[in-house]
């Protein structure tokens, strides 16, 4: 097939272009490189920079012809969400329509977008299914929501098929060492412990101790970012094979807390970590874990890198040489 994967060069993107390359696919980047890296991209791809808000843009890279769309171009800190809404409006919300419209206008029926844990927000039980209440508590996973409701409409009325992939943590690198470029300004944990661990931050925070956990830290669901990458192909082929839409949650069901991640990044990296006990962060929650059996029954896929020493050994990789 030709895919072509917005924000392509990006963490999870340059990932996720890799497999569906090694999986025998054509694949065109478009990216602006507001958060990707040129290093990251794969050589075998095609690479034209340009953007989703940009409906000439849009339309150049248009004039070749898909069989579906990957969108993962998009802002994602949360908490810069909450103090710059207008940003995440325009950039989330506005760019994504108009690539829903511009495939409609090219007859693109196929496209993979890259949701959040996010629309869930606190949870009300735990594994959390994609039943569960969707209460987001940022301005982030609002928008994944709205965009998951447009596609919703376009299926209803234009027949569109959409995969709405809901990720979980994201963390890991290529387990082949393939992407080596950093995420610029990183939000999650696992970067930051191994920024600590490498040097490029003297210390880091723990954002509360006294969480209902087995140590006082919270505990969150991490998935390899070469499994989400696997389950974005699947998705595809579903959209082709079954002409059916699908949400899923994209997660182990397992739980890591912010001290299993220091101690084992501690571990790998055989470096001592400085960190500080800080306040909690408004809104966040004891624990989140997910199930992920409807991505299995439907897309026959289950995470084969997602365990804590994979997910620290092939970050630390890519951070050892600071």
């Amino acid at each position: 097939m030709k895919i072509l994967v917005t924000g392509g060069a990006g963490y999870i993107g340059s990932h996720v272009v890799f497999e569906f390359i090694d999986r025998g696919h054509e694949v065109t980047i478009f990216d602006d490189l507001s958060l990707g890296l040129k290093e990251n991209i794969d050589p075998r791809a095609t690479f034209v920079k340009g953007s989703t808000l940009s409906e000439s843009d849009l339309q150049g890279v248009f004039r070749q012809e898909f069989d579906g769309v990957v969108h993962l171009a998009a802002w994602k800190a949360a908490g810069e969400s909450m103090t710059d809404p207008g940003k995440y409006a325009r950039n989330n919300l506005n760019g994504t329509v108009n690539l829903i419209h511009a495939c409609d206008q090219q007859s693109i029926k196929n496209i993979v977008f890259s949701s959040t844990a996010s629309v869930y927000g606190i949870p009300h039980y735990i594994p959390m299914d994609e039943d569960h209440p969707t209460v987001p508590i940022n301005y982030y996973g609002e928008t994944k929501l709205q965009i998951e409701k447009n596609l919703a409409w376009f299926s209803q009325l234009k027949g569109l098929r959409y995969a709405a992939l809901r990720y979980f943590n994201a963390a890991g690198y290529d387990v082949q060492g393939r992407i080596k470029g950093r995420e610029r300004n990183p939000q999650n944990l696992i970067p930051i412990v191994t920024e600590a661990a490498a040097g490029i931050r003297p210390e880091m925070e723990v954002y509360g101790n006294d969480y209902d956990t087995k140590d006082g830290t919270g505990v969150r669901d991490y998935i390899h970012v070469n499994d989400l990458a696997v389950a974005h192909t699947r998705a595809m082929n579903h959209l082709v094979e079954q002409d059916q839409d699908v949400v899923v949650n994209l997660a182990t069901g397992e739980g890591h807390s912010v001290l299993d991640v220091i101690y084992k990044t501690e571990e790998v990296s055989m470096r001592k970590i400085n960190y500080r006990v800080v306040g909690r962060r408004a809104g966040d929650p004891d624990t989140v874990l997910a199930g992920s059996k409807k991505a299995f029954e439907i897309l026959k896929w289950e995470p084969q890198h997602s365990d804590l020493e994979t997910l620290i050994q092939s970050t630390w990789q890519v951070y050892k040489h600071e």
